[in-house]
């Protein structure tokens, strides 16, 4: 029995605290006004009155009835049911200060409104009864509202005084006293939820699936608010979803009435439950992680960072199913053509149990056999249980499921297993469920109309339950008139009688303390445990008969190693290391390995025991962390059964053997076993006591062994009652004694596990398992009374000092924290805990000891025979730093060297060593597979490319147990996983690492390996020699010194500080202080002449600078002359300045520049200075066409922007500094535009105007055609949404530029697009109609200068300047850093991915690196574009040597075909990224002091887009992909001193600008990469591209769209039998000695049949090109005949030069251009070759192309009229002869139209082919048909259509595997020979 209320509260508006804002209300008035005892008043109940807020209002509203649920500290729900009506405010209060209320003027006076307030009654009960509550607060509202003569003290006395009982299904007539009935009625079972039709509307409202994610949501503790209008509504949602979850308790934050003033809760990092009025939508935008249901809109908005995990299959699609059976019973006969005509839903009372019914059996389905997992601990005084998660999941199969894992996680299951886990208490409709329905729900599942009708049963006990008679009795209750609340009310709300309600409240409670309390009964019952959870295993017995062959497998292995079969286990060993990855192999193993151990022991001879050890090592690795806990429990008693005797009284046990798996470090695995061992010897020991019991009394029960732990318990809990305190005790005793034993026995067995066995090496407590521990298990862990719960271990890098870390101290605190946790939780006494504490020390003491004698005898055994370590072949001058360390080679993310989807061997783990030299890190060992040991897997990478090492947690292996682990990443596309053996110590790893930091990061850049080659590797660690060229070293300080000294003689006026950039931190600062020196604005112009500034002694040095590259690139340009006698021609547009000779301008540009004829040297400091790092604008190309220039410089710095932007009309104070340096600026640029033809005549500022449409159109049809649409590129670039079709006439490519997202971020201003765009572009507008096009300019300007957006960000455009500004946004630095981490780890991830959001294409995608190269080639086919249609371009970009080289090199590379020659291109990069001063030291990296900005690969990017624009162009690169990759791999290797320094200036500083004429270079050792390529492509054509066949002027316009980029294959390809592919002498240059080596060893057959395997083949060497081939052929024959090899290139321009001569003689007038080696055909088609390879070895090539689809929608209109690439490949031939074994003329019938045709047939015994021709002079095969193929050849028969006169016996027919081939030849001899011929070549095959 319980009271049907606490308390009756007034809860008024309160008028005194009433201002600005929202109102606050006050309780006028409280019955009883003292607390009950058991029940406190809750305090904040005036907010859940009026949930959004107290304020007055104009009208009066409609009363109304609200129930809002609070929540106290002790975790107990109140009830509040809220009654609310509107008074009038009285009109002697103020109101004018209220923000609700509106003044309104009539006429002359102003006249207050009537307000309204609210007033409410409130009850607050710990019941829910909500439609009591209504009524009686409806009641109480009546009387007042129509005047009623009952008096309401009466009323509320009665009703905080009535009595009704909470559960059992009885029913109580109340009344209040005012003629008044009511009937409450209770439950039969209370545990049941109460729901009336909340959960039927819930449904309705948002429908299945949102329901079933909300439902989901909330059993994952994801944090849910519902929102509606109606604030009922919310509190019934609330309880529906709660009631869904039973039997499960929500027991978060539960708030279904959240008041605005509390809205903040709604940022609680907990979840929770809480409905909101949806007025308040707005103040929820900030909410990210919170799942938002509309319950008015239907909709569930669950936000992109939240996964919610679903329910597993089928239980999803079987409860979607059954609810919509449910909800609409006629969708199944729907499509009847009769349908029942009785069938209709359920009334939304009956609907609602039904939907609670499917919710009931899917916890039923999903806890089936749950209680098989309970663990119980003790029985007495109270029963201890515990869940075994491991074990239920394992049981049900559904180990991975990410749902149930989560559920059995949460609190609420957590509270479901402290409820329901007695198996002593009473029971339920779940409970008869989970023990009764299973079999049925089993039997059912795919059978709806069953399901449905169990639904139908269960929700009829459900509706029993609330409603258990089905006859109620009338209630009688008083409702107000209609409208009564609008009538006007005299008076408010009374004031009651306190005294007269609280004596009747007392009188009542008198009266109930003189009757006795009502004692519930609780029918108490041993709870039934239901089917085990075995019978779904059975169900899946298919996932162990697909394993049959494997467990067959395990089972032989283990037979033939206890049988001492050897060498059979040996040879299944492999099989079934293989097999123990599956769950029923390693649960078969575990099974085989206990039928092995009698008597807890069993003696293994060494192999025996090796086997063993490795098996259960292998069965412990490769598992989710679940499986393991499942395999090492089975385990567990294993590893201390298998011993071996190593000695006399010495044993060495399994554990000391396996002890590298974190599972032994987790805690919730320990305390698993321990709850699981102190189960069973809880049931035992009872067992016992009752077969003592039945052996007294002499009876026997047969089913005593059968009892489960609960049931004995259940037993045992009953029978407590009828024990004597005596008995009692004891029992405890017994118990605690039982659990006491077990925690010391579990103490020496986590000493087994724990102590390793050489205990001078802490190796498993390093791992940050222990670290972890207390959260791994949710628990409540109490203080240990030893006090080891206070310390704390520090692993969080992974890796301790062995030096530091005691081993005894560490295990013992431990296992003091595993036993404070379980002993506690297990009810053990202080006494004992103290004792057990005491205890251990000297237990770990004493095993330790054990452990020195097993350690000192295992030292005794013979090793274990290793590999024999290979020694890696070195280059000239490579030295070894430290020898070889022994180490396994793990597999990483890359699947090809595990076998994966493209097959092959097991190539990874390796085992071998790793050897640090000087230059690389290497690696070269055998796989541990057997099938792959005879390979041999090398893996290496320069030092200078490493980028970062990583300690990662070892890898468990089960021949060797590694120590270290180390990950090391490389910059080219390299990862090392090294897992070091035992045999190296700690202490070598760690001199491993520092000797590769030392050496990747030296202090200066002369101590890398390019400078130190050659000496030893003391030299190369001592300091610095004396120099070995004393007059290089010294002409190159003398040059910086006399530079100084000029400058400072005559240049110096003041010094200034410019604070550096934020690329300058953090590097040399001989390499930074790039412009401190400024030079004076009044220096005369004669001061920077050559002859006034360089002495006599210096003039030496020009010789060389006019040597330089850009100084020949200049001359080949017509960009200037420099002659010795320093004169210069002044009708030349450009000349050479020396103004830099001496670096004083600008220390990263080059000693010799570019600039217009008409600007003074006198006037570049002060331009110079406008620009970041002084880098102003430069020539470095002139178009020579159009005479068009490219220039370069950094960007603007800040302060010069506006200046430079400045219009020069503006009124002006006076000259000032920045004016003149703008002016100059503006005349530098009408400089570079007054030097193009275009523009030189048309003299004053308004240049424009004289460049007219004439102009433009002035020159010949071919010119017309030239002119590309740039309006509609400029569009592109821009972002724009349009793509207009561009056909280009000179050939060339065109990208599909789309302005979508990341894709294109490119941004232009409006205007300057539409001057681009030029007039013929502007002729339609974007809907197709005419523009107008009188308000665009309508000539395009002299220059255009791309510049960072965010530099020009506010400049405005002067019209009347002659050049357009086009503003961009590029990426920076950082983010190509950033992109290239991304890359590396997508293209060699350290492991396998296992999720979809780390897959290589989505990791691909998210590295933006194809974004970037896309970026980089829009903007570059721009201005390639701009520059071929006459205006110039300045790129000023960044500090003008990052993003402006690419562009600029880019841009020459497609306009120039020079620089796509293998001289042309070592120039471009001379020029443009070495004399220019891209910063190759401090972007890779390559010192100590730029070590903290990290590798920026700004050169490989441009390497890439080359390699993109190769790949659309191979016809137009005299270099291969091959030279590509080669300077991507060695610009960061540091093999040659090319790439070294920032700049020129700091070439000559360390003597390395000029080679001393005369100094003898090394044969072997080259300084320079370019040297290198020079010597290796006379004696290889691996640099050679032999499809190079350009065409004259070709301008190449590549696509740039990311489909049409592809992933460089540098990234992702590795040769694992050689190495890196880049070192030409290791991998080439020995290829002969190894094949003669080869020879010498084996005296068996050879074969010509080679396998090539993927990942681990060079495919290049193993299958070389056809050409290369022949080539390679042709150098071996001259050797065998004694001649002198001739140089491949001399032999491949003979060729060329004889197919000329003999085209030329057939009289064949065909052009060079279409013949292959100089072809020259369209580029959609060009761009479409394959590289070829040689099908068989011979003298005529079989050529084809492949043509992609896609490329063939964009035509080029280019070229016209030539041969097909087929014709072209056809007319190749070799200077050999070829085999014709025999030939002549056959009559084939064709296969299509079966016409007979005259062919010349050749039969081919060397290709072993039968090819054909249209005549005998024809060299155009028309047809192949491999004898390879042929099956048969017979006589034929005469066919349809065949030619006439000719005998039968003529014909014959071939038959192949394909078809029929019928042949006539001209006789019936003819035909015979051959048939012989062709059979003859069969029978030599």
């Amino acid at each position: 029995m319980a009271r049907l209320a606490d308390y009756f509260v007034l809860v008024g508006y309160d008028h005194d605290k009433r201002g600005s804002g929202d109102g606050q209300g006050r309780i006028l008035q409280r019955f009883p006004e003292k607390e009950w005892e058991d029940n406190p008043f809750p305090e904040g109940i005036q907010l859940f009155c009026q949930p959004g807020g107290w304020q007055l209002v104009l009208e009066r509203k409609s009363p109304n009835f609200l129930v809002a649920v609070l929540t106290d500290i002790n975790s107990e729900r109140h009830y509040c049911a809220c009654f609310t009506f509107w008074e009038a405010v009285e009109s002697s209060q103020p109101q004018q200060n209220h923000a609700n209320v509106t003044e309104e003027e009539d006429s002359k006076f102003i006249q207050a409104p009537q307000l309204f307030a609210p007033k409410s009654l409130v009850l607050v009960s710990q019941l829910d009864h909500t439609e009591v509550f209504r009524n009686c607060l409806g009641l109480i509202y009546t009387i007042y509202i129509d005047c009623l003569d009952f008096p309401l003290e009466t009323v509320i006395g009665n009703l905080l005084t009535c009595i009704v009982p909470i559960t059992g299904g009885s029913q109580r007539t109340i009344t209040l006293g005012a003629g008044d009935r009511q009937v409450i009625q209770t439950p039969i079972n209370d545990a049941l939820p109460v729901t009336g039709c909340s959960v039927a509307l819930f449904l309705k409202q948002l429908g299945i699936n949102n329901v079933l994610d909300l439902f989901c949501a909330a059993l994952t503790e994801h944090k849910i608010l519902f929102l509606s209008s109606s604030y009922q509504r919310l509190t019934e949602a609330c309880r529906a979803l709660l009631a869904l979850m039973f039997p499960l308790k929500y027991s978060f934050t539960y708030i279904p009435i959240l008041p605005a003033q509390l809205i903040e809760v709604l940022c609680s990092p907990t979840p929770f439950i809480i409905g909101i009025h949806s007025s308040f939508r707005a103040d929820m935008q900030d909410l990210l992680d919170v799942i938002v249901a509309d319950l008015d809109g239907g909709t569930v908005v669950i936000p992109e960072c939240i996964h919610i995990s679903v329910l597993p299959e089928p239980y999803l699609i079987q409860t979607q199913t059954a609810l919509c059976m449910v909800l609409d019973p006629e969708l199944e006969y729907a499509d009847y053509a009769f349908p029942p005509s009785s069938l209709s839903a359920s009334s939304m009372k009956f609907q609602d149990k039904e939907i609670r019914a499917v919710f009931l059996h899917l916890f039923a389905q999903l806890f089936q056999g749950y209680r098989w997992s309970l663990q119980i601990i003790r029985v007495h005084p109270e029963p201890v249980i515990r869940f075994h998660k491991v074990a239920f999941l394992a049981q049900r199969i559904l180990l991975d499921d990410d749902f149930l894992i989560k559920v059995l996680d949460g609190m609420a299951f957590a509270g479901f297993v402290s409820e329901r886990g007695s198996p002593y208490r009473a029971c339920d409709l779940f409970d008869e469920l989970v023990a009764n329905d299973i079999e049925r729900i089993r039997s059912e599942e795919g059978n709806p109309r069953k399901v449905l009708k169990h639904i139908k049963e269960i929700s009829e006990k459900l509706h029993r339950n609330e409603n258990p008679y089905p006859a109620v009795a009338m209630h009688k209750i008083q409702k107000p008139t209609e409208g009564s609340h609008l009538r006007l009310q005299r008076s408010t709300f009374p004031q009651l009688d306190e005294g007269m309600v609280q004596w009747i409240i007392d009188q009542a409670t008198a009266k109930l303390k003189n009757v006795p309390p009502a004692v519930k009964v609780e029918m108490k019952c041993i709870v039934p445990m239901g089917p085990p959870s075995a019978a779904v295993i059975d169900r899946n017995g298919i996932v162990l008969a697909n394993s049959a062959r494997r467990l067959e497998v395990v089972r032989n292995c283990i037979t033939y190693i206890f049988e001492n079969k050897l060498l059979e286990a040996k040879k299944l060993l492999p099989a079934m290391l293989r097999a123990l990855k599956g769950r029923a192999a390693r649960q078969c193993l575990t099974q085989e390995l206990n039928l092995h151990v009698l008597q807890n022991r069993a003696v293994l001879d060494h192999q025996q025991f090796d086997y063993v050890v490795r098996m259960m090592n292998c069965a412990l690795q490769d598992c989710t962390p679940l499986d393991e806990h499942l395999v090492a429990a089975t385990l567990l008693p294993l590893v201390t059964a298998f011993c071996r005797k190593l000695g006399t009284g010495v044993t060495q046990f399994a554990y000391s053997c396996v002890q590298e798996h974190l599972v032994w470090t987790n805690l919730q695995f320990w305390e698993a076993m321990f709850y699981n061992d102190v189960q069973h010897h809880i049931r035992a020991l009872y067992l016992e006591m009752e077969c003592d019991h039945l052996t007294e009394t002499g009876s026997v029960n047969g089913e005593r062994e059968q009892k489960s732990a609960l049931g004995v318990a259940a037993e045992q809990l009953r029978l407590w009652p009828t024990y004597s305190k005596e008995k009692q005790q004891e029992l405890i005793d017994k118990e605690e004694s039982t659990v006491y034993s077990q925690a010391i026995h579990y103490g020496n067995r986590l000493t087994y596990l724990l102590l390793p066995l050489d205990t001078s090496k802490n190796r498993l407590l390093r791992s940050t398992a222990i670290g972890d521990m207390e959260s791994v298990s949710n628990s409540f862990v109490t203080n240990s009374i030893a006090g080891s719960v206070a310390e704390s271990y520090d692993t969080e890098s992974g890796f301790e000092d062995a030096e530091t870390s005691d081993v005894a101290n560490s295990v013992v605190r431990f296992i003091n924290r595993f036993v404070d946790k379980v002993c506690t939780e297990s009810g053990v006494s202080s006494d004992h805990l103290k004792a057990l504490h005491a205890n251990l020390p000297d237990i770990v003491q004493m095993h330790i000891e054990t452990l020195d004698a097993v350690h000192r005898e295992s030292k005794r055994l013979p090793p274990i025979q290793k590999p024999k370590l290979l020694r890696p072949s070195l280059l000239i001058g490579e030295d070894l730093v430290m020898e070889g360390l022994r180490v396994f080679l793990e597999p990483d993310g890359r699947e090809e060297s595990m076998g994966g989807s493209v097959g092959g061997p097991t190539i990874l783990p390796a085992e071998g060593a790793i050897f640090l030299t000087t230059y690389r890190i290497i690696f070269k060992g055998v796989p541990t597979e057997t099938l792959a040991g005879e390979q041999t897997v090398i893996r290496s990478f320069p030092v200078a490319s490493f980028t970062k090492d990583k300690r990662i947690s070892p890898h468990l292996r089960a021949e060797q147990e590694p120590q270290d682990t180390l990950q090391l990443r490389s910059s080219t596309f390299q990862l090392m996983k090294i897992a070091f053996d035992v045999e190296v110590g700690s202490e070598m790893v760690e001199l491993f690492r520092k000797h590769i930091h030392k050496l990747r990061y030296p202090q200066y850049v002369h101590s890398s390996f390019a400078f130190t080659v050659g000496q030893s590797v003391k030299q190369v660690m001592e300091p610095k020699q004396k120099e070995k060229n004393p007059s290089l070293r010294t002409m190159s300080k003398n040059i910086m010194k006399n530079a100084k000294k000029t400058i400072g003689r005559q240049y110096v006026t003041r010094k200034k500080f410019t604070p550096p950039t934020l690329d300058q931190r953090g590097i040399p600062a001989h390499g930074d202080n790039l412009d401190q020196i400024s030079v004076s604005e009044e220096m005369e112009q004669s001061a920077l002449t050559l002859s006034s500034t360089i002495k006599s002694s210096d003039k030496s040095t020009m010789s060389h600078m006019i040597e330089r590259a850009c100084c020949r690139d200049y001359q080949r340009l017509g960009l200037g002359t420099l002659s010795n006698s320093l004169t210069r021609s002044k009708n030349e547009p450009f000349r050479i300045t020396t103004v830099n000779r001496m670096y004083g301008v600008c220390r990263s540009y080059p000693s010799l520049l570019i600039i217009p004829q008409t600007i003074q040297d006198s006037t570049m400091q002060r331009i110079s200075r406008c620009y970041r790092q002084n880098r102003f604008p430069v020539v470095c190309w002139k178009n020579s066409r159009t005479k068009s220039v490219l220039l370069r410089s950094a960007g603007l710095h800040g302060k010069s922007v506006v200046g430079f932007f400045k219009s020069q009309n503006a009124p002006t104070a006076g000259p000032s500094q920045t004016d003149s340096t703008s002016l100059e600026q503006e005349k530098y640029l009408q400089a570079v535009i007054s030097s193009m033809p275009h523009y030189a005549d048309t003299g004053g500022r308004n240049t424009l105007s004289g460049f007219t449409s004439a102009h433009m159109h002035s020159s010949d049809s071919s010119d017309k055609q030239r002119q590309p649409k740039i309006g509609a590129l400029i569009k592109q670039v821009m972002g724009g949404k349009e793509d207009v079709p561009s056909t280009f006439s000179r050939g060339g490519k065109w990208g599909s530029i789309r302005g979508s997202g990341r894709l294109s971020a490119y941004s232009l201003n409006s205007d300057v697009g539409i001057r681009l765009a030029g007039k013929e572009t502007l002729s339609l507008q974007a809907n197709g109609g005419p523009s107008d096009s009188h308000y665009f300019r309508q000539q395009r300007a002299g220059l255009y200068i791309i510049g960072d957006k965010s530099q020009l960000k506010g400049a405005k455009q002067d019209l009347l300047q002659q050049w357009e500004v086009v503003p961009i946004e590029i990426f920076d630095v950082r983010q190509v850093k950033n992109s290239f981490k991304k890359l590396m780890k997508a293209c060699v991830p350290s492991s396998a991915c296992t999720e979809s959001n780390t897959s290589y294409y989505h990791s691909l995608e998210e590295s933006d690196w194809l974004s970037q190269l896309h970026k980089l080639l829009q903007v570059s086919v721009l201005v390639v574009e701009l520059l071929d249609n006459g205006s110039s371009v300045l790129i000023s970009l960044e500090d003008g040597w990052d993003v402006t080289t690419q562009v600029v090199s880019l841009v020459q590379l497609l306009s120039d075909q020079h620089y796509r020659t293998l001289e042309g291109f070592r120039l471009l990069v001379e020029k443009e990224w070495l004399s220019f001063g891209h910063r190759f030291s401090h972007r890779g990296a390559q010192t100590l002091a730029s070590q903290s900005s990290g590798f920026t690969p700004v050169f490989l990017q441009f390497l890439d887009c080359v390699h993109q624009i190769h790949l659309q162009f191979p016809m137009e690169f005299e270099f291969s992909q091959y030279y590509l990759k080669f300077l991507a791999y060695h610009y960061v290797s540091n093999r040659f001193r090319t790439f070294l320094l920032d700049s020129d200036h700091e070439r000559i500083e360390l003597g390395l600008m000029y080679e001393e004429k005369g100094e003898k270079k090394s044969q072997h050792i080259y300084k320079s990469v370019w040297d290198y390529i020079d010597r290796l492509s006379k004696k290889t054509p691996i640099f050679f591209n032999y499809l190079y066949a350009p065409e004259d002027g070709e301008v190449l316009r590549p696509y740039g769209n990311i489909s049409n980029l592809k992933v460089w294959d540098y990234y992702t390809h590795e040769t694992l039998s050689e190495g890196p592919p880049y070192d030409w002498e290791l991998v080439y240059g020995r290829r002969e000695q190894v094949d003669d080596e080869e020879r010498m060893d084996t005296m068996a057959p050879q074969t010509h049949r080679r396998i090539v395997w993927p990942c681990y083949d060079n495919q290049n060497k193993t299958e070389p090109d056809a050409i290369s081939k022949l080539l390679e052929e042709m150098q071996m024959l001259e050797c065998e005949l004694g001649q002198v090899p001739g140089k491949w290139k001399e032999t491949w321009d003979k060729i060329k030069t004889t197919q000329r001569t003999e085209s030329m003689q057939e009289g064949k007038h065909l052009s060079s251009s279409s013949l292959l080696i100089s072809s020259s055909l369209s580029h959609h088609r060009r761009s479409q070759c394959v590289y070829l390879h040689e099908a068989a070895v011979g003298s005529t090539l079989n050529l084809s192309l492949d043509t992609d689809s896609s490329t063939t929608s964009t035509p080029s209109s280019g070229i016209m009229g030539r041969k097909s690439t087929s014709t072209l490949y056809s007319q190749f031939q070799t200077s050999e002869s070829e085999h014709r074994s025999y030939e002549g003329i056959l009559y084939k019938r064709g296969a299509l139209l079966k016409a007979w045709k005259s062919r010349w047939f050749v039969l081919d015994k060397t290709k072993h082919q039968l090819r054909y021709y249209d005549s005998k002079s024809d060299i155009d095969v028309k047809g192949i048909v491999d004898l390879a193929e042929v099956e048969s050849v017979t006589l034929g028969t005469v066919a349809m259509g065949a030619p006439k006169n000719i005998e039968e016996k003529a014909f014959f027919d071939l038959k192949t595997t394909k078809r029929v081939y019928n042949f006539c030849a001209q006789d019936c001899q003819s035909a015979q020979q051959w048939i012989d011929k062709i059979q003859s070549c069969l029978s030599d095959a």
